[in-house]
């Protein structure tokens, strides 16, 4: 078992930090929200720039390999009732090869998880199915947990239950709900996401078309990401992803010429690093993955990173330090708070270029 390590970065979001709605709905485009950019080496200073996303074929080089995920966000929230009538928002994080769910359950203020679970107790949900709790996930052997592997009575298609009576995810930073076109990315053909691989939010039809004139080649993967932790910061749990043949080809072509492979999201990273070999080789790869990164397994593949920023002590962290390195995304943190960047899926966006 790994033992789980704490990211280098230290940060305190300011006051005000949180993007609490898309930013469209805020008077801006897609693509017009900030982009940081930080370069390195980190010693002896990184250099930081203050962009727009749009900007982004500028700051990247002909020859680059850009690397989506093309999973569509899930309308992965449900109302909820326990068996005396009381009701809980019940997240779906996933389903799983045997059938089964893995939930969560939320306190009914939607503050935090419900760590008073256990196994046996019974969720009614709408449209007369029930949820009964078997065991926690990933370890079935803890005490406590916030995710849980249910069995769903009747049984029924995930996609075609929550089309019908789900909504998004959000939490208590959002100022209300949002309809799910809100929650996908301009790639988004893949129903499976529990909450939206928002790193490829900012990019729209308009912009790709910019990256590809400029000679940048954008390559799918496919990982369906489950429920996040915002109040619990832990590891990343099994996800079910897809490298495919293309893909794959594309980043052994990008390395071989001395380009540079760029993952849009932390989801991104962890697909193309769980489908490489010691020496850097992404090979075709699909499946489950358990794949944490951080300074036990730095970044063999990707060499770029365009993402969100992350909360104090998150697990993603760890990854962006796998990829550029502690101190360079300890600067790209220190510039954030002090230019006051937006943060979580509606908010700005960093990119990394070690």
């Amino acid at each position: 078992m790994t033992t789980q390590v704490a990211p280098v970065t230290r940060f305190t979001p300011p006051p005000g930090s949180d993007a609490v709605a898309p930013p469209e709905r805020r008077g801006i485009a897609r693509d017009g929200v900030r982009l940081l950019v930080a370069r390195g080496p980190s010693t002896p200073a990184p250099s930081i720039e203050h962009r727009r996303f749009h900007d982004l074929p500028d700051l990247l080089e002909p020859g680059d390999l850009v690397v989506v995920n093309t999973s569509a966000t899930l309308p992965a929230a449900l109302d909820a009732h326990f068996t005396d009538g009381r009701p809980t928002p019940l997240h779906v994080s996933t389903v799983l090869d045997g059938g089964g769910w893995v939930v969560e359950v939320r306190r009914p203020d939607g503050s935090g998880p419900d760590v008073a679970m256990a196994p046996g107790d019974r969720l009614h949900l709408p449209g007369g199915l029930t949820a009964q709790l078997r065991a926690a996930y990933p370890d079935p052997l803890a005490t406590t947990s916030r995710l849980w592997r249910a069995a769903i009575s009747p049984a029924a298609d995930l996609d075609h239950y929550l089309a019908l009576h789900g909504r998004p995810i959000g939490y208590a930073y959002l100022a209300g709900h949002f309809p799910l076109a809100d929650h996908q990315t301009v790639f988004a053909t893949q129903p499976g996401s529990a909450e939206m691989a928002s790193a490829g939010r900012p990019f729209t039809t308009s912009l790709v078309v910019r990256l590809v004139a400029h000679g940048v080649t954008v390559a799918p993967i496919v990982l369906h990401a489950g429920v996040s932790s915002p109040e619990l910061h832990e590891p990343p749990t099994p996800e079910r992803f897809e490298v495919p043949a293309a893909t794959a080809r594309l980043v052994a072509s990008a390395r071989a010429a001395g380009n540079r492979v760029v993952a849009v999201g932390t989801t991104v990273v962890r697909a193309l690093e769980s489908a490489v070999t010691p020496d850097g080789t992404v090979r075709v790869a699909g499946g489950w993955t358990d794949l944490v990164l951080g300074p036990e397994r730095p970044a063999r593949a990707v060499t770029g990173l365009v993402t969100g920023l992350h909360a104090p002590q998150a697990s993603h962290l760890l990854l962006l330090e796998a990829v550029a390195g502690p101190g360079l995304v300890t600067a790209a943190y220190r510039a954030a708070v002090e230019h006051r960047y937006l943060w979580h899926e509606f908010g700005d966006s960093t990119l990394f270029l070690p």
